[in-house]
């Protein structure tokens, strides 16, 4: 089968399936090191603890990232459904406060850059999803691939973390540039992670601002400041959640804040609502490149 025939078979798939309302949110940072992953899975449980039906698909392929950070076994992962072993309902697994988690390959295949018929794979998985699903979180890799740019232009929001480092704001300005010029996306939520106080993560935010605002044409929304705490980094060496062993700590406070927003951000009543819009979008970057 060709790629644009597996491209065409996939498509229809898609058009039979159930049309879900789906709010789909990719994490995105630009950069690792800035706590990408940490706010993806709090995030997801603070969104789960408001009554909302949570996936996280780790999506930092790379590394396997989620279930390690959680302690959770994994007996299979996302490449067992590339390969056609097995569905995507068979390997998710149940994170804290009833999140479910896709998990990423482990660190043995570089997946970052998937073929196009472990693309279309992947479409077909989330095509055949049978768990109900409100809130799909993208826990996307550090950097910028296609498969970042893909499922970031696929999402309804992107997330961009960053921290208070030269590095990170470059970083995520690089990410930011290349998803508005190439792919469309005018619209970034900002976090600003472990930082000092309120005041120091609206300058890190007036910082990024200020490059965009002069080189880009996109709009930034701050929409959480995350301070730096202890507790974060405690509640990593016990293999957990901070939202669930430090509740009241000053991180999970922001993290309950910026989720009690997330479940306000509207799902579009038109097509790109529908998680068959994701999909279908999630396809587009390799539709476009045709048989090669």
């Amino acid at each position: 089968m060709h790629n644009h025939e597996l491209i065409d078979d996939q498509a229809n798939g898609l058009r039979r399936m159930n049309k879900q309302m789906v709010k789909v949110i990719s994490i995105t940072g630009g950069k690792g090191g800035v706590g990408k992953t940490n706010v993806s899975l709090n995030l997801a449980m603070a969104m789960a603890q408001l009554g909302k039906k949570v996936l996280v698909l780790d999506a930092d392929l790379g590394l396997a990232n989620c279930d390690v950070m959680l302690g959770l076994r994994v007996e299979k992962n996302l490449s067992h459904v590339l390969s056609g072993e097995c569905e995507l309902d068979d390997v998710i697994i149940d994170g804290p406060f009833g999140i479910k988690i896709v998990p990423a390959t482990s660190g043995s295949q570089n997946m970052t850059e998937l073929s196009p018929v472990e693309h279309a794979g992947l479409i077909r998985a989330f095509s055949e999803l049978r768990t109900p699903v409100d809130v799909l979180m993208v826990d996307t890799a550090a950097g910028i691939s296609d498969m970042v740019l893909s499922f970031s232009r696929a999402s309804q929001d992107v997330v961009v973390v960053v921290c208070d480092e030269p590095s990170s704001i470059t970083d995520a300005y690089a990410l930011m540039k290349i998803l508005s010029r190439d792919h469309g996306v005018e619209k970034f939520k900002i976090v600003a992670n472990m930082v000092r106080n309120l005041k120091e993560g609206q300058e890190l935010f007036a910082k990024l601002s200020r490059v965009t605002d002069r080189f880009l044409d996109v709009s930034l929304e701050l929409v959480a400041t995350i301070p730096y705490d202890e507790n974060v980094r405690k509640a990593a060496r016990k293999q957990k959640a901070f939202i669930d062993v430090f509740p009241k700590t000053p991180a999970s406070m922001a993290l309950k804040g910026l989720a009690l927003k997330a479940i306000k951000w509207p799902v579009p009543a038109n097509a790109s609502g529908h998680l068959e819009f994701f999909l279908e979008q999630l396809l587009q970057p390799h539709a476009d490149q045709g048989v090669v």
